[in-house]
C-alpha cells in the first residue's frame, strides 16, 4: 500500500524553489518529508546521503506546491542550512 503525506507542508512556497523530477527512486517522493528527514538526520550528526536511495521509505505527494518537486534536492538543501 502506499503512504500518501497529508502534511501542510506540502504547500511551502519554499519547495517552488526546487527543481522538477519525474525519474529515480524520488520520483513523487515528499519533498517536504525529505527535507524534515534531512534536518533531523543531520541533527543527530548523521552524513547526508550520496543518492536518493535514502528516499525509499517516505510517503508520496503530488499536492501543492511539492507536485512533481525533486525530494532529493530538498534533502540536499536541508544539508546545507
Amino acid at each position: 500500500m502506499k503512504h500518501i503525506c497529508k502534511k501542510n507542508h506540502r504547500y511551502n512556497p519554499m519547495f517552488t524553489i526546487l527543481p522538477d523530477n519525474q525519474g529515480q527512486t524520488g520520483r513523487h517522493k515528499c519533498p517536504g518529508c525529505a527535507f524534515e528527514m534531512a534536518m533531523l538526520n543531520k541533527s543527530q550528526g548523521i552524513p547526508a546521503c550520496n543518492d536518493d536511495s535514502v528516499l525509499a521509505e517516505l510517503p508520496e505527494s503530488q499536492a501543492g506546491t511539492v507536485r512533481h518537486k525533486d525530494a532529493f534536492a530538498a534533502y540536499q538543501l536541508a544539508y546545507k542550512y
